[in-house]
This record gives C-alpha cells, structure tokens and sequence, in this order.
C-alpha cells in the first residue's frame, strides 16, 4: 500500500462553536471525524480562533466553557499563532480585516481546507488568487470532500 495523503483541515470559530454546541449537521460530524484520529485527517484552527470562541463562550454561555475545552482537548487539533501584525498588513484589502488572521492561520498550516459557515466573508479570495487552500462550508466538506477522503483511503487498501 501507499503512502495515505493526510489533508488537513482548518476550522474557523463558528464551526468549532456549532460542533460543539449541536449534537448534529455537518459542523459535528466534522468534530466527530477528527476526534476519531483518522490517518488521512488532521485539524487545525487558530490562536485568533480560539480566543473569539472562549470570548463568545464567556460572555453568553459561561457554564459552556468547560464542556468547549474538554471536547476542544479530545480533538487534537493543531492551534496555530496568532498571525504577525507584517502578515496581517499584508494581507490588507484582500478580505475584511477581521477573518485576515483565520486566512493568515490557516495558510500559515497549510491547510487544504478552510471550513467556515461564513464562506460569503472569502468570497473576494476567488479574483485575488488564493493558493491552494479550498474554502467550503460544513455541509460541502461532509457531502462532498470527506466521501473522496474516504474513497482515495479505502482504495489505498485495494
């Protein structure tokens, strides 16, 4: 057998909130699925993520946070730095300048994927030229990205 491509998978805040917080869609299942330490998925979010969750947490759910950070630990997923602020300016004009460090942190990490349920917010990446990190929604990386995962794994066994 082959070498198994490992694709890795970066979440933005409302993805990990919406995972945690619902026992079902597709922001679950993707948490589910990583918490499972498949070879072929690795997880990633950023520093900047993190905090915007645990600040959105404490202020309207504060009974939540231990429930977030036990599930957050079961994940494993890698939390990259927070972008430099040379990064961040860099990056000025391309996207709005609050979802700049989620972009920067997740090309930092070479993410392959960007799942976020607010796609429309990097829209503008299309007509920049963004590398190689496709940016989808929940619902598009569990109906359409994690079957081809899936397939390429299982055909590696064939």
């Amino acid at each position: 057998m082959g070498k198994i491509r490992r694709f890795k998978v970066f979440l933005d805040s409302n993805v990990l909130l919406s995972g945690v917080f619902s026992d079902k869609g597709a922001p679950r299942i993707i948490l589910d699925l990583l918490a499972l330490h498949l070879p072929m998925l690795a997880g990633a979010t950023g520093r900047y993520n993190i905090l915007e969750v645990e600040r959105n947490l404490k202020k309207k759910m504060p009974q939540a946070v231990p429930i977030y950070n036990r599930y957050l630990t079961m994940l494993g997923l890698e939390i990259v730095a927070l972008p430099s602020t040379e990064t961040v300016a860099a990056m000025t004009g391309v996207i709005a300048d609050k979802d700049i460090p989620v972009l920067a942190s997740a090309y930092a990490c070479h993410a392959d994927y960007l799942v976020t349920g607010d796609k429309k917010d990097f829209a503008g990446l299309k007509t920049a030229g963004s590398p190689d990190i496709r940016i989808v929604s929940p619902a598009e990386f569990v109906d359409s990205i994690v079957p081809e995962i899936l397939k390429d794994y299982v055909s590696g066994y064939q």
